[in-house]
């Protein structure tokens, strides 16, 4: 009996386990809600790393990428997992709004917040192609919350399990060398 009062299981050993096997049932992984997982894309590597933090703090699972070659292989290997994009417009030696069309050769519904120092009418012609949010930089905490939060609540388009387009160039994405 001491041994069952060590474990925490009380005087009826029987009673209390049953009671932990009857919570640990309900929170089996059906029932657990999976925190959002972002993927944040900066070439600066101290503001990547405000990002992750501030995004972390917020509860979100967060992925990151300095560079859009990077980016892109990331998004390749777990577009499934990851809800959405926050991308730095200025991404040398690409642009926001080139990675921008590739992530949606992955998945057509992808959803993105632009980052950037420039001006809004850098924004226009990706709101266009279905960019979910803008912010100019500099910004508050504040501000990145509301527009991840915005563009994770706003309804998609198309499923999120959909499978990603045919690549047009024999299987390898524009943006990979050739390694052959």
């Amino acid at each position: 009996m001491a041994g069952a009062m060590a474990a925490g299981l009380g005087g009826n050993g029987r009673r209390e386990a049953g009671k932990l096997y009857a919570y640990s049932r309900s929170m089996a992984a059906s029932n657990c809600r999976q925190k959002p997982c972002i993927l944040a894309i900066d070439d600066e590597e101290i503001f990547l790393g405000f990002l992750k933090v501030a995004l972390e703090c917020l509860g979100y699972r967060v992925f990151i990428a300095s560079n859009p070659l990077e980016a892109l292989m990331v998004y390749e290997e777990r577009w499934r997992e990851i809800d959405m994009v926050v991308l730095d417009f200025l991404l040398p030696p690409l642009t926001g709004d080139f990675v921008f069309d590739e992530l949606q050769r992955f998945n057509p519904d992808v959803r993105v917040v632009l980052l950037t120092g420039c001006d809004e009418p850098v924004a226009a012609k990706m709101f266009q192609k279905g960019l979910r949010g803008y912010l100019k930089k500099p910004f508050s905490p504040t501000d990145l919350a509301q527009k991840v939060e915005d563009a994770i609540r706003t309804p998609s388009a198309r499923p999120a399990t959909s499978p990603p387009p045919a690549p047009t160039n024999g299987g390898r994405g524009q943006w990979r060398r050739d390694t052959a």
